[in-house]
């Protein structure tokens, strides 16, 4: 599936908690030979290589006999995760967190923004941890954007998790689910990546969250959100945000699980903690919501901004992406936003009037993000 049109719905108010998987381990044995696989560049794609060569578009991989330890994974992750409570005017609710910073004095907690929103204004957050201490928490800043927030606690010398890098990640690659789903706290999940870059928008009209997101079958569930989603090496990788449910049915796990990729979210949150505030960027159009063709047509340009000052014009139709295919405008904005201010991107158009297909290369610009 190419957009979050093939969903019947994406939920991501889910706001409660995760389930413990101990003591699950897959084995492989010491002698067994590796296996010699090729990573399409592009998608991370995993295809078998049968020749022990692969094409310019791929990359060739050796996939040794390394095990998915669940239970040493989860011993080293859990103490840097905390479950959220939270008090606020439109009523409370529960999720998940991560320790991302912690000094002498206090510690830095990532959640979702959808998690705390309620608590934004007038409310309180708490949050428990992972030895069941309660600690007050302050919001230090939120993105409705990216659906982040950073918390701080007056408790230091918390164990922080180990970051990793997102854009490394492989379809096929095993990972682990941390959170409290349903206020279980301490509840750990495995799978594995099941698609990468996947455009997912959640949240009310007016105040989307657009993420391109890690997609996983790890079982994610209601109170899961804002919990991390690390890789075999027990590195944070992603933030559990969203899951798809079908039409009418409950609310939980169906193996369509969503996480905000970390190099995405790390960028967000270090604005954050540094300044309060957070930065997105910014290409300076609006799309046509009405177009039903492949692609999302530019129905204005804002003078002076990155698109304008490449020479994209209104009319125009965004079909690639730094070479990614673009089927629709929730995709090209999730494909934007997963860049950063100041960087320079390719965007392939159809140019209006049939003049044909044209790719600019557009240095992003900054605002800021609410």
């Amino acid at each position: 599936m190419n957009s979050v049109s093939t969903f019947t719905k994406v939920m991501s108010g889910f706001v409660m908690g995760a389930v413990v998987a101990g003591g699950v381990a897959v084995a492989v044995t010491p002698d067994t030979p590796p296996t010699k696989v090729c990573v399409d560049n592009r998608t991370k794609a995993i295809f078998a290589s049968t020749d022990g060569s692969c094409t310019k578009t791929r990359t060739l991989m050796e996939i040794v006999g390394a095990s998915l330890d669940v239970q040493t994974i989860a011993s080293a992750v859990s103490p840097s995760v905390v479950s959220i409570a939270v008090t606020g005017l439109t009523g409370n609710g529960t999720g998940s967190g991560v320790v991302y910073r912690s000094t002498g004095t206090n510690s830095f907690v990532i959640t979702n923004n959808h998690v705390i929103s309620s608590a934004a204004q007038s409310g309180t957050v708490r949050v428990e941890l992972n030895n069941g201490d309660l600690e007050a928490a302050t919001i230090v800043g939120r993105d409705t954007a990216y659906d982040i927030a950073v918390l701080r606690i007056n408790r230091g010398n918390l164990r922080a998790i180990k970051v990793g890098n997102s854009n490394k990640l492989v379809i096929g690659e095993p990972v682990v689910a941390f959170g409290s789903p349903l206020g279980l706290s301490g509840t750990v999940t495995s799978g594995i990546v099941s698609a990468l870059n996947r455009p997912v928008t959640t949240g009310s009209t007016g105040a989307e969250s657009f993420i391109d997101a890690i997609q996983t079958d790890a079982a994610i569930n209601p109170g899961n959100s804002g919990g991390p989603l690390v890789d075999a090496t027990g590195a944070l990788v992603g933030i559990n945000s969203a899951i798809a449910t079908l039409s009418g049915g409950a609310t939980g796990s169906i193996g369509l699980g969503f996480s905000i990729p970390i190099n995405q979210a790390k960028r967000v949150v270090d604005e954050i903690i540094e300044t309060g505030k957070s930065s997105r960027p910014f290409l300076g159009i609006n799309f046509d919501p009405f177009f039903t063709g492949q692609g999302a047509r530019i129905l204005r340009v804002v003078e002076g901004e990155a698109a304008a000052k490449a020479g994209i014009p209104a009319g125009a139709v965004i079909r690639e992406i730094e070479g990614r295919k673009i089927n629709d405008l929730v995709a090209a904005i999730v494909r934007i936003r997963s860049f950063a201010p100041g960087d320079t991107v390719k965007i392939t158009v159809d140019m209006p009037g049939n003049g044909g297909k044209r790719t600019f290369d557009v240095v992003l610009g900054k605002a800021d993000s609410v």
